[in-house]
């Protein structure tokens, strides 16, 4: 462990590195061009092959936005994205020490152009959209149903893609709808030096005619137990996002019940101990599938390095900066529901803790342990719901889920409550709790069904990237501390923001801006302040 402890060691010279400029960087690409994959589908078909499962395994590969030349322990792609969307919402605490590379998210610095955090967060949906309109491209071209399958995945990725960024460039579709976007890039996009921002409405107008596309296309079609593929249930999964994000409430709870068929949620005792971390587990559609030899290109660029609690070759347990649920909803969370394990209370007890061993502690003793250079005590509030293959890995090669079943369940009881059919609503929500979560579940009466939507929402899909979207999409405020209630954020990342606050919205990487002359970015706001909206509210943790 004496390399952990010297890589350590120097990322806190290096850890202001976070703000490093562009400049800087060497970029790294790892897609062809479609004109030699093409040549190359005929030749050695094994080869397109790999590059087209290439494109899955860049959405959370370590240093794929900065390149392998680089170390930067923030670069893993849309796995980094979702932590850091976690982290600039309300319920996901993090820490204020010199190794924290995700301290940009917490202080909401991740508005300047010139640093890496949103660099990454811009970079990697766009090589993404890249690597699908190269095999769009390519396969479009050629006969057979392998081809089509291809274009149709590679059409739903595209989706995803701009599913990850839209929502961080413009408000809510239903009040923005006209308004300014990101770029919109596709396999005829010619001119990229000169491509403004579309609007809200044509990005999601693509984003539904690729997942059309897929839908129809992949009827049939069996990823042979590779869930990292997309299939069309997990297009339909996608599509009821879109439709979510739009207010088309009835489409979205369609869609969701088309997705969810064939699929049960993990049970009461497989959430009972650390899990999330294993594709093959029968309630995930779709995730990401972290090898070994994939995470060790760099360890610490993984979730098991930052979201997870259980590495011993990671800045969570190395460093203590563990990922960490805002006290206002871990209290708002019943002492019935067996999610309220999936965090330390304030005195470092979890139940999911008995029976595990790290080192010569075990059970209760795990979370107070301190192993040099590998771990320090978990603070209160530490996340225990991430588990690893084995306590203390060094290998981080832990799973990421991407979609899972509870997440269309939830979006069903949202879009049915949304679209007036509130009975159904309330039956879909009170038998998932109640069957899979918290034997004692009713619905209560002090929030209205939409807020208790979204509050199940953020116990569910804590850690999974929802935070600051779904506030967004709510038109809700960011919420981190309520005045006169504890509060575990730091003093610096203390405050909440208004939900059109313009500081919300994310601005363009100054590179982009570089080289396409047609971006106009988003201003308006400042970088928040300690202390900063005291008086917001958002019906759920107050």
């Amino acid at each position: 462990m004496k390399s952990n402890r010297y890589f350590l060691i120097g990322c806190a010279g290096l850890a202001m590195a976070s703000c490093t400029s562009m400049d800087e960087i060497n970029l790294e690409s790892g897609t062809i061009l479609s004109e030699q994959l093409q040549e190359t589908y005929v030749v050695a078909p094994e080869r397109a092959e790999a590059e087209f499962a290439g494109m899955f395994t860049r959405l959370g590969k370590p240093l794929t936005v900065f390149g392998t030349t680089s170390d930067r322990p923030d670069d893993f792609g849309f796995i980094a994205m979702a932590y850091s969307n976690d982290i600039e919402g309300a319920d996901m605490v993090v820490v204020n020490n010199d190794y924290n590379w995700f301290s940009t998210c917490g202080e909401y610095s991740s508005r300047n152009a010139d640093y890496a955090n949103p660099y990454i967060r811009y970079k990697a949906p766009y090589n993404t959209i890249g690597d699908a309109n190269s095999i769009i491209s390519t396969f479009s071209g050629i006969e057979g149903p392998d081809a089509l399958n291809k274009v149709a995945q590679a059409r739903a990725l595209r989706a995803y893609a701009y599913l990850s960024i839209a929502p961080a460039f413009q408000f809510r579709y239903e009040t923005s709808a006209d308004k300014p976007c990101v770029p919109l890039v596709t396999e005829e996009t010619v001119d990229f030096t000169n491509n403004p921002r579309a609007t809200v409405e044509k990005i999601y107008g693509q984003i539904l005619s690729d997942l059309t596309f897929a839908i129809e296309n992949l009827a049939g079609y069996d990823r042979g137990g590779n869930k990292m593929y997309i299939d069309q249930q997990v297009a339909y999964g996608l599509r009821a996002r879109a439709y979510l994000n739009m207010g088309k409430w009835a489409e979205a709870a369609a869609d969701a019940e088309k997705a969810a068929e064939g699929y049960t949620p993990a049970s009461i005792a497989d959430v009972s101990k650390p899990s999330f971390y294993n594709i093959a587990d029968a309630n995930w559609m779709w995730g990401y599938d972290m090898t070994s030899d994939i995470a060790l290109i760099e360890p610490m660029a993984t979730s098991s390095s930052w979201i997870g609690s259980f590495s011993g070759i990671g800045y969570a347990a190395g460093a203590q900066c563990y990922a960490q649920i805002n006290v206002l909803l871990y209290d708002k969370i019943s002492d019935t529901d067996v999610r309220k394990g999936w965090w330390v209370d304030a005195d470092l007890h979890s139940p999911l803790l008995e029976g595990l061993t790290w080192g010569t502690a075990t059970g209760q003793d795990i979370a107070p342990l301190r192993i040099q250079d590998v771990k320090e005590a978990f603070l209160p509030y530490t996340n225990v719901k991430f588990g690893a293959r084995s306590i203390g890995t060094t290998t981080n090669d832990e799973d990421f889920p991407l979609m899972r079943v509870e997440e269309m369940l939830l979006i069903q009881a949202e879009g049915y409550a949304k679209s007036g059919k509130e009975q159904e609503a309330r039956k879909i929500l009170e038998d998932f709790v109640k069957t899979y979560r918290d034997p004692e579940y009713s619905i209560p009466s002090n929030r209205t069904l939409a807020d208790e939507i979204w509050f199940q929402r953020r116990v569910e899909l804590w850690g999974e990237g929802f935070g600051v979207f779904d506030a967004k999409r709510l038109g809700k405020p960011v919420v981190r501390f309520v005045e006169g209630k504890d509060s575990n954020w730091p003093d610096a990342f203390r405050f909440n923001l208004a939900a059109d606050d313009p500081w919300l919205l994310m601005r363009f990487p100054q590179d982009e801006m570089n080289t396409n002359f047609g971006i106009v970015d988003n201003e308006g706001g400042t970088m928040p302040q300690t202390g900063a909206g005291a008086s917001l509210k958002d019906g759920v943790t107050d």
